[in-house]
């Protein structure tokens, strides 16, 4: 499984769209490991374009601190998956929590 991690600072970025960088992070779900991580420059942030782009590069499940209900529901018709309100600052351990079925969160930071 892909998942797709917004990154700012070197860490889990809380504006999904304003992030630097996207960590995509190949996991092995029933081993429960990383198997890959790549960061890759966000294209920018324009309405509508995110949630597109990141189906073409074969994201399966973003895990963000926030985001708007307008992405949200655009992820949804590209049948990615969505957890909003992490609040790990490691990509890559937010990944594995989420794989474990504990990733902490804190409700949606973004209002928009």
């Amino acid at each position: 499984m892909r998942y797709a991690i917004p990154v700012s600072g070197g860490i889990v970025s809380p504006h999904f769209g304003h992030c630097e960088y996207f960590a995509l992070i190949d996991a092995d779900e029933n081993k429960r490991e990383i198997i890959r991580k790549e960061l890759i420059p966000s294209p920018g942030h324009e309405p509508g374009r995110l949630p597109e782009w990141l189906a073409e590069q074969g994201v399966a499940f973003v895990i963000a601190g926030g985001m708007g209900s307008r992405a949200q529901g655009l992820f949804q018709q590209h049948r990615i998956g969505v957890v909003v309100g992490a609040v790990e600052s490691d990509p890559e351990k937010a990944v594995l929590s989420h794989l474990a079925g504990q990733l902490a969160t804190d409700g949606n930071i973004c209002d928009h």
